[in-house]
C-alpha cells in the first residue's frame, strides 16, 4: 500500500508561479502510475502565470473562489467544482476570493518540466 501526506511534501514554486506539493508522480513512486497528482495553491489577490501543458489536466478546487481562464473561455470556480484543461491549451487560474485558493491538479501523462511552458 502507497500513503503519501501533503504535510510531508516538500512545497516548491511551480512554472506558473503558485506553490506545489506533489503528492504522487511516477518518478518519486515504487507503483507504476499513468499521471501525476500535486496539490496547489494561490494567494489572496494572486493569480498563475498564462501557460500550457502538453497532457491533460485536471483541476478540482478544494478550498477558495476563483476565475479559470482556458484558451478563450472564463469560468468562475469554487469549492468543489471540477475543470478539464485540454492538451496544450492555454491557461491559468486568478484568487478572486479571500482566502487561498487550493487545488488538486491531475496531470495525464505525469507532468514534466519540459512540457510545461510559460507564456
Amino acid at each position: 500500500m502507497l500513503v503519501n501526506s501533503e504535510s510531508t511534501c516538500v512545497p516548491f514554486t511551480a512554472n506558473d508561479g503558485c506553490q506545489i506539493r506533489e503528492l504522487l508522480h511516477p518518478k518519486n513512486e515504487e507503483v507504476d502510475l499513468p499521471f501525476s497528482l500535486a496539490v496547489a495553491e494561490v494567494e489572496v489577490g494572486k493569480s498563475t502565470y498564462r501557460h500550457r501543458l502538453k497532457q491533460l489536466e485536471v483541476y478540482y478546487i478544494v478550498a477558495g473562489t476563483g476565475e479559470m481562464h482556458v484558451g478563450e473561455e472564463q469560468r468562475s470556480v469554487e469549492t468543489g467544482d471540477v475543470v478539464v484543461v485540454p492538451q496544450s491549451r492555454v491557461q491559468w487560474i486568478e484568487n478572486t476570493g479571500s482566502q487561498s485558493l487550493k487545488f488538486a491538479a491531475i496531470v495525464a501523462p505525469a507532468w514534466r518540466a519540459e512540457d510545461d511552458e510559460r507564456l
